[in-house]
């Protein structure tokens, strides 16, 4: 095959993978066309307007996504019976990770792991209160999903998260008008095992570790059998690839998350 040819069979394979990623896009965002913002525009857009990274109330400065190798590493719908293992190896790892947490039967049923979560330095956020798909609800029924849980999770904390994960990724106007409402930007994902699906932690960990990238979003959820064995092999290889583990806000700083806003990588 000559160079020429091999060069326009790389374009249509790009404009293939494109149009294949806006497609799973699009589903992901409930089949509408809404724009998201990535981690890396982020803190560029915070930068150009003269933001800086602020050091933490310890003296410690913070990480610098500009320049390290940034990943974060998230949990959905728990808490549930496994997650004290987890924040054991989050804490002998020294990992940080954002924890989208479920309502019922999850913060109403684990109220000292939501505080011990909070306390141990783990970004604490919202995945609504029964895990109804927000896009098919109205503004009311929204607002209740999230209010709800912002309410449960400030009982215990003393702290109302800044961040939303809609179940499914699915939203729409109306979703995005009630998270500004309350304060909430909508975080997506870049990386999934669908543990939803399998109790195999190693293929878990394989599935991950295919799609890490710099700035990701990991997608797991510690309320499943197989994801929170498979943590331990996830973090250990992606140190050895060099990346640093942050929360979602540390990965967007020195931006702020902007309420109602999307953000995915």
């Amino acid at each position: 095959m000559s160079n020429s040819a091999v060069r326009r069979r790389a374009v249509a394979l790009r404009r293939t993978a494109a149009v294949a990623g806006a497609a799973a896009l699009a589903l992901a965002l409930g089949g509408c066309a809404m724009a998201t913002t990535a981690p890396a525009d982020a803190r560029s857009d915070a930068l150009a307007s003269g933001r800086t990274l602020s050091t933490g109330g310890d003296g410690e400065r913070p990480v610098d996504c500009q320049k390290a190798k940034c990943i974060a590493l998230t949990f959905d719908a728990g808490p549930g019976k496994d997650t004290p293992e987890l924040l054991d190896h989050l804490g002998k790892e020294q990992v940080p990770a954002t924890f989208f947490l479920l309502g019922r039967k999850h913060v109403d049923r684990y109220p000292k792991v939501v505080k011990r979560l909070f306390d141990e330095g783990h970004e604490v956020a919202n995945h609504t209160w029964t895990h109804r798909r927000l896009d098919k609800l109205d503004k009311g029924e929204i607002r209740e999903e999230l209010g709800r849980t912002q309410d449960a999770i400030e009982d215990i904390t003393g702290v109302r998260p800044t961040l939303m994960r809609p179940p499914q990724g699915r939203i729409d106007d109306e979703v995005t008008a009630v998270s500004k409402e309350l304060g909430l930007a909508q975080i997506l994902w870049s990386a999934t095992a669908k543990d939803y699906s399998t109790n195999d932690s190693a293929l878990i960990e394989k599935r991950i570790l295919k799609q890490a990238s710099r700035d990701g979003i990991i997608l797991l959820h510690d309320i499943y059998d197989g994801t929170v064995p498979a943590v331990p092999g996830i973090v250990a290889e992606l140190k050895e690839r060099g990346y640093t583990f942050v929360t979602v806000s540390q990965l967007l700083a020195p931006a702020k998350a902007e309420p109602g806003k999307v953000y995915r990588p």
